[in-house]
């Protein structure tokens, strides 16, 4: 008979997880199968490594296994390449929490290139997805697209060609944007309805819109709040907007350096902003009728500070912005606030609510169109260039586990 202490480590060990695997898949036959397949019999711990070469898939791919790595050879050497792809859907759809996705490229996906649900713990690093075949309103939407998760990384990631934006984060927390390149993409970085992000080292150039912070109605998280922009390159952001009818970026307008919208406690400062036709930073109302009462259109307690300007506002593509230009001198200073004070909900409630306190490096420019919907053609532009300096309280660092870092870290 074994002795109890003996049982107890016997029990342990039975409750122990085997040992991780690293599950290794080359590109060639029926390797949409073999890769699914995979994916699918993953076990926590393991490690799906993927060759060198190119992965022609006819269909999207997912995983729901946490605690899964999924690595190639390199972005320039490991390609998944959804061309063929018949479905509507992501290159590859994530449902699970510790999942760290690497050194791999995704091209041409029909839908997103790599989406995360619902996770908690999620890595994205040293990626590339593209659309290979210019700037299309029929390209995926987003190139990498966290939703609904939390403790997100993005790190030396390139995205290409997006309809929407290249790099998104939606309705998540605890964000870290950095040392990623968005170029070509209607938004290059986009945090939507999301709180507590840090965007940090990145570039954004040649997209229509460099960095947005959006926040929108009728979401289930909204509100979004405490974002800080800091040592970014927001670079000749011009490009012609290409998004589909109806999307929220098609009214982002060429020349967009950086765009606050609707968000609260988000701070610009120390990145350098340059060579875009419009407006450095832009901080508006969301424009369009609403009926959800729990939601707040206006920009509040915004920090612009610290940054380098040069080159922007020669050519506002915006509606009436030649002219506001016009009446500034014909070119815009490199912040623009709408000045909207006021809004309605549902069409009968009148709220009046403070635009907000702005610490600018300006000069910036007032529009004072007073209420939320308010058409440009309405703008009485006002320069600011004597700002009441205020203190806000800058949002928390976001500080990620260090067991996910480490991970990241390492091959």
């Amino acid at each position: 008979m074994l002795k109890p202490a003996l049982l107890l480590a016997a029990a342990a060990f039975a409750l122990q997880p085997a040992s991780a695997r690293t599950i290794t898949v080359q590109p060639g036959g029926d390797v949409q199968e073999r890769l699914q397949t995979a994916l699918i019999d993953a076990r926590p711990g393991d490690r799906v490594q993927l060759t060198a070469g190119r992965f022609a898939l006819a269909d999207g791919l997912s995983l729901d296994v946490k605690g899964v790595t999924v690595a190639g050879a390199g972005d320039d050497k490991t390609i998944l390449d959804f061309t063929g792809q018949k479905g509507e859907g992501e290159g590859l759809l994530i449902t699970s929490s510790d999942v760290l996705v690497r050194d791999l490229a995704v091209e041409n996906a029909k839908g997103n290139g790599i989406k995360s649900k619902g996770s908690d713990g999620i890595s994205f690093v040293n990626l590339r997805v593209e659309w290979t075949g210019g700037p299309k309103s029929t390209n995926g939407a987003y190139g990498v697209y966290p939703v609904s998760s939390r403790h997100v990384l993005i790190d030396k990631v390139y995205v290409k060609g997006a309809s929407d934006a290249g790099i998104y984060v939606g309705q998540s927390s605890q964000i870290i944007v950095r040392n990623s390149r968005a170029e070509g993409n209607v938004a290059g970085i986009e945090i939507e309805n999301s709180y507590n992000a840090d965007v940090f080292d990145n570039v954004a150039t040649g997209n229509t819109g460099g960095i947005l912070v959006f926040d929108l109605p009728d979401l289930p998280q909204q509100g979004g709040h405490s974002i800080r922009l800091f040592r970014n390159q927001v670079i000749a952001n011009n490009h012609p907007n290409f998004a589909g009818v109806g999307n929220i970026v098609a009214s982002v307008p060429p020349g967009t350096g950086v765009m606050v919208m609707a968000n609260r406690n988000v701070h610009v400062f120390d990145n350098d902003i340059k060579d875009n036709g419009g407006n450095a930073v832009m901080l508006v109302a969301y424009r369009n009728a609403f009926t959800d009462k729990a939601y707040n259109p206006l920009p509040r307690s915004i920090a612009v500070r610290g940054n380098r300007y040069a080159g922007n506002g020669t050519a506002p593509a915006f509606p009436g912005g030649k002219e506001i230009a016009g009446a500034l001198g014909g070119t815009l200073p490199p912040v623009m606030w709408d000045g909207v004070v006021g809004y309605k909900v549902g069409g009968d409630m009148l709220v009046k609510a403070d635009g907000g306190i702005f610490v600018n490096d300006g000069p910036m420019v007032n529009l004072n169109l007073g209420m939320q919907g308010a058409p440009t053609s309405a703008a009485k532009p006002e320069l600011v260039t004597n700002f009441a300096m205020q203190t806000l309280p800058e949002p928390p660092t976001v500080v990620l586990p260090a067991t996910q870092e480490a991970r990241a870290r390492g091959k």
